[in-house]
């Protein structure tokens, strides 16, 4: 091996000159006082975006976390112990939001980052879908190509047992990030800073997206005449979005149409994803949750709940598309937007980018509403779930030279003010999860008013997906056995009895005492709220 193929891509940037090199403004906090002033910021703010109406909403003084963690920086190039820039791993999909300036008179998050610190942001794109892969190459190979992994939430738990990220904690304690801060942080308080950062107990990641699964439907289907006077003959009740897995399925069994290019609804059913529609199906089984695992590791999806569940799960193939088990979000995606469908479960970015009339390639602008997930009555209420899934977490590499530089990088990103700003962009696919986001009026506006307020009450009815060592195996398993069951191979019973068996080899892969204590710390993240009947 040459000693110029031992470079890290990280190494070779940092020493790279000429058209690799991108030159950086004098930072902000370097220049005198009247050129401060005339920057546009606000009295008493120290930094934050400048250019355009309502920026003042996105500046900060410095007993913020987005000032905290300038200040720090600022306070670490004083002393000459930053590195010129830090390497940025980020999904191709999502880059738009943090380099393409919005609004109109606004500079991008990345240049207002290098203005402010005078460190350059460098980012290296992945594939959408590759982000783990691409990330377990570097750790494993010790390649050092990433200071910054931005990795699909439930990954965190592997990330961390591979001792490839950084526990942040200390970080955490020291820099004062307030994820939790009742008016502005994330939704659900602590219970919600579990489940988006946390691990075993401990912070590895910084959320940098809400992929809470949104249920919508089409408003000109639903409040049709004809449509509603049919309904009620067949079924004796008003036709409305559905409040239980009952009513859903009798709604989409009526919409079902596909001779006249009408589906029912259109929730995933493909590898990889279906699952996530079968879990909102399983843990609405109990009040407050019907949970996957039993406090001392045993699964409990071989039971009538679990079953039932599948069998659920398998007889929603009457009102889906007949492609459905090959289906992916580009095809659900494509599909609603003709006015293929009238109902789905999908990412919370639907309606930014269907109901716009800037997409010509949309005929539901204007019809599309929003409803929270069905659920079950039980005896103390209704308990309705949604799951969280893909959603982008950021974590700091154990290769990096500067990992507390890389997580004040995260909190000044992750924080509510650039949080908003960056997700109302219609850049990319970050989406909103703290109450700051949802309140403010430029990510209202992306996302529309209708809208956001469904989502944030879905946020608070979110259960996570598998988060413990070994996630990839037990999704793996989960997810072939349910497969086989939609294509009839397997009955809903043996299903469930395979998985259980898969399940209990990947505990004693894992080890079972490490995933006890994963499984009693994501305890914390479930939610238990119950609505009124």
């Amino acid at each position: 091996m040459t000693i110029q193929s031992k470079l890290s891509r990280r190494s070779f940037l940092a020493s790279s000159s000429g058209a690799a090199a991108i030159a950086v403004a004098t930072p902000l906090y370097l220049r005198p006082d009247r050129a401060r002033a005339a920057s546009g910021l606000a009295d008493g703010m120290i930094g934050g975006p400048t250019g355009f109406d309502g920026a003042e909403r996105y500046q900060y003084g410095a007993d913020t976390p987005e000032g905290r963690a300038i200040e720090a920086v600022r306070a670490m190039k004083d002393t000459g112990s930053v590195p010129e820039r830090i390497v940025l791993g980020l999904s191709d999909g999502s880059i738009g939001q943090i380099t393409q300036p919005f609004p109109a008179g606004a500079p991008s998050i990345k240049e207002l980052w290098e203005q402010e610190t005078g460190i350059t942001l460098d980012i290296v794109g992945v594939p959408n879908g590759q982000e783990f892969t691409k990330v377990m190459q570097d750790i494993s190979t010790k390649g050092g190509g990433f200071d910054i992994y931005a990795v699909e939430w439930n990954r965190l738990g592997d990330l961390a047992e591979s001792g490839g990220i950084v526990n942040l904690d200390e970080y955490v304690e020291k820099h004062k990030p307030e994820w939790d801060a009742p008016e502005r942080g994330y939704v659900g308080g602590e219970q919600g800073v579990s489940l988006l950062n946390g691990y075993r107990g401990s912070t590895y990641g910084v959320c940098l997206d809400g992929d809470f699964q949104t249920w919508n439907h089409r408003t000109d289907l639903f409040s049709d005449p004809a449509e509603q006077a049919a309904f009620a003959d067949q079924y004796g009740y008003a036709l409305a979005p559905p409040k239980t897995w009952k009513e859903h399925d009798e709604v989409a069994a009526f919409f079902h149409r596909p001779d006249d290019g009408l589906i029912g609804c259109t929730d995933l059913r493909n590898q990889g994803w279906g699952y996530t529609n079968w879990y909102q199906r399983y843990v609405t089984m109990a009040s407050p949750n019907q949970f996957l695992f039993a406090d001392d590791g045993t699964a409990l999806i071989n039971s009538d709940q679990g079953v039932q569940a599948t069998m659920e799960y398998v007889a929603s193939l009457s009102h889906h598309s007949a492609d459905a088990i090959s289906w992916g979000w580009p095809e659900q995606y494509g599909n609603f937007a003709t006015g293929g469908a009238a109902m789905t479960c999908a990412f919370s970015n639907l309606p930014k980018f269907l109901d716009n009339p800037g997409n010509d390639g949309s005929n539901v602008t204007g019809k599309i509403g929003s409803h929270l997930p069905p659920g079950r009555d039980h005896v103390d209420g209704r308990v309705s779930r949604t799951v969280l899934w893909f959603n982008l977490s950021a974590s700091v590499s154990t290769q990096s030279e500067h990992p507390e530089l890389c997580y004040l990088f995260l909190q000044w990103l992750g924080s509510s003010r650039i949080y908003s700003w960056m997700t109302a962009n219609p850049g990319g696919f970050f989406d909103p999860f703290q109450l700051a986001n949802f309140a403010d009026p430029l990510v209202r506006q992306t996302y529309h008013d209708y809208h956001m307020d469904v989502v944030r009450e879905s946020v608070r009815r979110t259960v996570p997906t598998i988060n413990y060592p070994g996630a990839t195996a037990f999704h793996n398993a989960l997810d072939e056995n349910l497969t086989a069951a939609l294509t009839g191979t397997m009955s809903a019973e043996e299903a469930m009895a395979n998985t259980e068996r898969q399940w209990k080899r990947v505990a004693r892969r894992v080890g079972e005492d490490k995933l006890v204590e994963a499984i009693r710390a994501n305890k914390a993240a479930w939610p238990d709220l119950v609505d009124p009947v």
